[in-house]
């Protein structure tokens, strides 16, 4: 019988080629790679052999712009923000139906559910007993309750972090994951499950942008790779420290800024930051949810100099002046297209009505040339790259409002966002030899699959050549040589 890395052959796949689904062909992959496209040609004694049936096969798709370790934890924690939890009384009883009798961790708040940041004494009001954690939809900030202030502070002396009003903590803690994980003495989670929701989406590899990745993360990460626990090849962007790391089972990805409008470095600080970034030739990724943050961003970019990779994460708001801007520059935007989606409501409540033109532009940047790449920022997106491939070619938000229809992409435009070369997001994979075998068939063809752009169309995902996701008992089917 032939072994895991036994030669596997797909024929009859209709063969994506960069704009529409082409035509049908056979791929064979050996040793992680893929080592012929064509049609009709011999497979190598025992090789594995896969009928697609004249489904899509296209690269497996990349999720640029993600947070493994909080979507790993994600599963333990409890929703807290739109659209599930809007008020007081709806984030009351899902804290109140947290399992268990120790922590809750609870993600996902938005100001919009209590009317603004709560403080100690407030979520004492609503959770008194068990010590809760809840971060903001940002991602940078946790709110504390009293309990969990006491146990914390009982570890550790306080960060800087931690804010103080009349000498007192509020409760909220910026910008301290390290320190929290230190308290608690919290080990980085394990991917295995993550990775496995990936591969059934077809997802083959990710960037994981979390800020504060440094040497000790990228050991976690490669040791997740070298037990199989996570299938999917990964870049990692973080601290200037990554540089100093053992790149074994990971590359290494730009250094990641992460700008909160009210709280914005001293000017010279970033421009310090990306020329070292340059120096040890790493592009920088900075995140601009905001107007001001992309200018401020744009300001210091122009100072300090680009390089070839420097990248926007999000572009949130972004008028054609800025677009003109990023142009020159030559900056690349990794965008989240299914935040219309999920957030779009919200958005049209809060962001000034002279903005909402400017809103998670799509079609402009392409327009202007600039490389794009699609990202879902989980935990704080979903997670499905064909939902938010969906989101935008549709443009609509929950309510069914559309945000600027005039930026909305063709499937075809959709779909290339998560086929983007990770190393150079101007670059789109192909299928051709020599290519790592990272891949991604479909139980229909494009034709059909673009009307419907769902997950449920994955039918097998191969990651370095192995098959890491197969829906049973449907197309492909499978038999062997010799």
């Amino acid at each position: 019988m032939a072994g895991p890395d036994s030669p596997l052959l797909i024929r009859n796949a209709e063969l994506w080629h960069g704009s529409d689904g082409g035509s049908r062909g056979d791929v064979l992959i050996e040793g992680g790679h893929i080592s012929r496209v064509g049609k009709d040609f011999a497979a190598p004694e025992g090789a594995r052999v896969l009928e697609a049936g004249g489904g899509l096969l296209l690269p497996g798709l990349h999720d640029h712009h993600v947070h493994l370790a909080g979507l790993a934890v994600r599963k333990l924690s409890v929703w807290c923000g739109p659209p599930d939890v809007m008020d007081g009384d709806a984030l009351s009883a899902a804290l109140v139906s947290a399992k268990g009798d120790g922590w809750i961790r609870a993600i996902g708040y938005h100001e919009s559910v209590l009317g603004g940041l709560p403080d100690a004494k407030a979520l004492d009001r609503l959770i008194p007993q068990r010590p809760l954690r809840m971060q903001h939809r940002s991602g940078r900030m946790w709110l504390l309750n009293s309990a969990a202030l006491d146990l914390l502070l009982s570890q550790s002396k306080a960060p800087s972090g931690l804010e103080r009003e009349h000498g007192r903590f509020t409760g909220r803690l910026f910008d301290e994951d390290a320190w929290m994980r230190e308290a608690l003495g919290s080990a980085p989670p394990d991917f295995a499950a993550i990775s496995s929701d990936l591969s059934r989406q077809g997802v083959t590899g990710v960037t994981d942008m979390t800020p504060q990745n440094d040497p000790e993360m990228a050991a976690h990460f490669a040791a997740q790779r070298r037990s199989g626990a996570l299938a999917q090849s990964v870049r990692l962007a973080g601290t200037l420290d990554l540089a100093f790391a053992a790149q074994q089972g990971w590359t290494l990805g730009p250094v990641k800024l992460h700008l909160h409008e009210a709280d914005l470095p001293p000017f010279d600080q970033a421009v310090d930051l990306v020329r070292k970034a340059h120096d040890q030739v790493r592009p920088i990724a900075v995140h601009c949810v905001s107007e001001v943050e992309l200018v401020f961003t744009l300001a210091f970019l122009e100072e300090a100099g680009s390089i070839s990779g420097d990248r926007i994460e999000h572009a949130s708001i972004a008028s054609p002046e800025h677009l003109s801007r990023i142009t020159d520059l030559g900056l690349a935007v990794c965008v989240q297209p299914h935040f219309v989606t999920e957030r779009g409501d919200q958005y049209l409540a809060d962001v000034e009505p002279r903005l909402h033109r400017d809103l998670y532009r799509l079609q402009s940047l392409r327009a202007a040339g600039i490389a794009m790449a699609g990202g879902s920022d989980a935990p704080f997106g979903g997670i499905d790259p064909w939902a938010a491939m969906q989101a935008a070619v549709s443009r609509a938000t929950h309510s069914g409002a559309v945000i600027s229809p005039e930026e909305a992409l063709s499937p075809e435009q959709a779909l290339s966002l998560w086929l983007a070369d990770p190393a150079d997001l101007s670059r789109q994979r192909e299928l051709e030899p020599g290519a790592p075998a990272d891949l991604c068939l479909l139980n229909r063809p494009w034709e059909q699959v673009r009307d419907r752009l769902t997950r449920e169309d994955v039918a097998l995902t191969i990651a370095s050549g192995r098959i890491v996701h197969q829906i049973i008992d449907q197309p492909p089917f499978e038999g062997r040589t010799g």
